[in-house]
């Protein structure tokens, strides 16, 4: 028999004898009893219970893809008068948890964006342009729908509003007050809804999770264009290392639909981030993570998150930014915090 079934048998006796503790639900009272910082709406609450998480996100981009091949700046400018040199965005996410009831865990979260891109044009004119403001809001529930054998599954539903601005302008060599390119714009413009699922496993000294959620665009926004449906879909495992500390990695995936329509005040010709053509694109990334958890004490039910996202594979739609590294940092606290959720 192939080495890798009694691999896979092995794992499993483990994780099968390793829950047979004293706890027969899924718990979020320990390091390892939240998912990596970075996946939202992985765990809901009894009822009564609130939780406020604060997040920061950073992220680089630095070059640029012709479908999954880097493409230098000079063969960028042979086609375009403007080319995408690095790119950085800077959010801060804030959000609240409410448990009405046992079964639903209602969310509410807002964030604020900065962004800042370095551009050069074909005459070596080298420029910045940046864009801030407050992004869109969103709503969700989560539903639970088993805890058994520690193990849980909820699904998760909500919708997007578009409170974010969509109309980012900046001044240029070419243009004062210039509508600046899709990416840098801090909202979609659109209601989208999105849905999907969550399932949480643990033993003793390790946990686990998987997530995958869809998050459609519903019509056209006021620049006459909509941004792609999206598939986000996540992975993780970690290692309880003491009663306060908890070790990650997670492997996540994002398909992102093009842009439907266009703006019109810009000009498809003047760079590749101006064309909806260059929009859309496949992403696997692979992440490293640590919690840090007050189980009790003064600042009990105090956690505090970080982890570095790395792209393994990057497929894009024509000429976009490569992403080169992915980071966040983020504190969570529980009011009303119980050890078992039941």
């Amino acid at each position: 028999m192939d080495k890798r079934v009694f691999a896979i048998i092995g794992l499993t006796l483990f994780l099968t004898t390793s829950s047979s503790g004293q706890d027969d639900f899924w718990s979020s009272g320990r390091p390892d009893g939240h998912a990596p910082i970075s996946v939202m709406g992985e765990h809901y609450h009894k009822k009564g219970e609130v939780m406020i998480s604060y997040r920061y996100m950073p992220m680089w981009m630095d070059g640029n893809l012709s479908s999954s091949n880097s493409i230098s700046n000079e063969d960028v400018l042979q086609s375009y008068m403007v080319v995408p040199k690095t790119m950085s965005m800077n959010m801060h996410m804030l959000g609240i948890m409410y448990a009405p009831t046992n079964n639903i865990t209602l969310m509410v979260m807002g964030n604020h964006v900065a962004n800042s891109m370095n551009l050069s044009t074909r005459m070596g004119v080298d420029f910045t342009t940046t864009s801030s403001g407050i992004g869109d809001l969103s709503f969700s529930g989560l539903v639970k729908i088993l805890n058994k054998n520690r193990q849980s599954i909820h699904a998760n539903v909500g919708l997007s509003i578009p409170t974010g601005n969509i109309d980012q302008r900046d001044n240029t060599p070419m243009m004062d007050n210039a509508q600046l390119a899709y990416p840098m714009q801090v909202g979609s413009g659109t209601f989208d809804p999105f849905f999907g699922a969550t399932y949480l496993g643990q033993s003793n000294r390790i946990s686990w999770g998987f997530q995958s959620l869809f998050k459609a665009r519903i019509g056209t926004n006021t620049e006459e264009y909509a941004l792609g449906n999206k598939l986000n879909t996540v992975a993780w495992g970690a290692i309880k290392a003491s009663e306060k500390f908890s070790f990650s990695t997670s492997i996540s995936y994002y398909y992102l639909e093009e842009i439907k329509g266009a703006d019109p005040d810009l000009n498809p010709a003047m760079m590749p981030l101006f064309s909806a053509i260059n929009s859309g694109r496949n992403q696997l990334d692979i992440g490293l993570g640590s919690n840090f958890y007050m189980p009790n004490g003064a600042l009990k039910n105090l956690r505090v998150g970080i982890e570095v996202k790395y792209p393994l594979l990057q497929a894009v739609n024509g000429v976009q930014m490569k992403t080169t590294l992915t980071g966040m940092i983020g504190l969570q606290y529980s009011i009303g915090h119980n050890v078992k959720h039941e």
